[in-house]
């Protein structure tokens, strides 16, 4: 009697076992909304098109921060007067780019002619799991010299933030496209 129970008792915990099941594929889908812009408001020497997406901080001395909460990045914006230092400030902010270039895997850097509203710089794309992924500089070349860079609040893991990444991308493009100085 004592087998025959231990057998059955033996024979209900082997049949109990989980059944494995595969996992369904599927791709992560991040969604984000389309951008819609309007000219910055402030009393700065510049203007430019942000998007509405953006929650926007003016700081001192025409310092703007673009904050994208749903993407915990943010886009700083840096605005110095050029007093004869132009060729400082340009090495500064090329500077500034390269330190980035231990945890690069690239550096597209293209640039940027405006002719017409006297408005030129650098746009640089850092590929790889650097603490930034786009960085520019405007200038006028005489008055004016602005600096751009994008940050994420997280640890730099270059796939997982691209999809944000190129969102805010094409956002820093549409600031340098539509830039003007007063």
């Amino acid at each position: 009697m004592h087998k025959i129970i231990a057998l059955l008792l033996t024979l209900t915990l082997i049949s109990c076992g989980d059944e494995t099941i595969p996992k369904p594929k599927g791709q992560l889908r991040l969604e984000y909304p389309s951008p819609t812009y309007e000219k910055l408001a402030s009393d700065c020497n510049f203007t430019f098109d942000v998007n509405t997406n953006a929650e926007t901080k003016t700081k001192q001395e025409c310092a703007i921060e673009l904050h994208y909460p749903k993407m915990k990045a943010t886009v700083y914006l840096t605005y110095k007067k050029v007093n004869g230092d132009i060729e400082n400030l340009l090495r500064d902010a090329q500077k500034l780019t390269y330190e980035h270039a231990i945890k690069a895997d690239d550096i597209m850097v293209q640039p940027f002619l405006n002719s017409e509203k006297r408005v030129y710089g650098m746009f640089s794309e850092v590929g790889g799991n650097a603490a930034t992924n786009s960085q520019f500089y405007l200038t006028d070349s005489t008055k004016h010299f602005l600096t751009g860079s994008m940050y994420f609040y997280a640890k730099p893991n270059f796939d997982s933030i691209l999809p944000a990444a190129s969102y805010i991308k094409e956002d820093i493009r549409r600031i340098m496209e539509s830039f003007e100085w007063k």
